[in-house]
């Protein structure tokens, strides 16, 4: 049993969002993590009156396993890669491998970001507070890869935030960025979907509206 269920992501990133205003001052970026991160940034970009983007990034399997996450691509100007080397290493994954997931997975990401945004270019977060979300984290692969590319592209003050995630996750997570929200953290964390009353899959359609709409406020 979790310890806090959310009636959808809009309620989650609404919540979220009371957590953030402290930041408003700093004109922060709100990037959502598609698909279902970004129904909860569109709110929290709502509620702080800030610009509301994608950032691209997709998970790496393992060779003939792929729902078993070993890494993660982050796409942009300075694409990254990160590894859990532990289990790399523990299969006996090749660089071989690595590299052609890393190229396969950047095609999809400009091919995705495409679909979302047409030609318009990634707003830039050189120098800015931007604030990550997710609709929650399970391993993190995903989150860390997000971090370490806005890290590479100079972001002044990194902010992660999720309506759930597992305890030990958090905890290492958090020396990654400068703030972290987790509204909750249930130690008997399954997935989460257990979270949610309404945890439908976001369709693509749904997050280039959302991004239309955000459209308005982007300076």
């Amino acid at each position: 049993m979790v310890d806090l269920v959310f009636k959808d992501r809009q309620e989650a990133g609404r919540l979220l969002a009371e957590r953030l205003v402290h930041l408003k001052e700093q004109n922060p970026l709100v990037l959502g993590l598609p698909r279902g991160g970004m129904p909860v940034a569109a709110a929290i970009a709502d509620r702080l009156g800030a610009p509301l983007d994608v950032l691209m990034v997709r998970k790496i399997g393992a060779p003939g396993q792929p729902e078993l996450a070993i890494g993660a691509v982050v796409g942009g100007d300075a694409p990254q890669l990160t590894l859990n080397h532990m289990i790399v290493e523990a299969m006996g994954i090749s660089d071989a491998f690595l590299k052609q997931e890393m190229q396969k997975k950047l095609a999809e990401l400009a091919e995705r970001r495409a679909l979302y945004c047409g030609q318009q270019p990634p707003l830039p977060v050189t120098g800015r507070t931007v604030i990550v979300v997710d609709d929650g984290i399970a391993t993190g692969a995903t989150a860390r890869a997000a971090i370490m590319g806005l890290k590479q592209a100079h972001a002044k003050y990194i902010v992660l935030a999720v309506p759930v995630a597992p305890p030990n996750t958090v905890k290492a997570l958090t020396p990654s960025v400068d703030e972290l929200i987790c509204l909750s953290q249930p130690p008997d964390f399954v997935a989460v979907g257990l979270c949610y009353a309404d945890f439908h899959q976001i369709s693509d359609n749904e997050v280039a509206a959302l991004l239309e709409v955000g459209k308005q406020t982007q300076t």
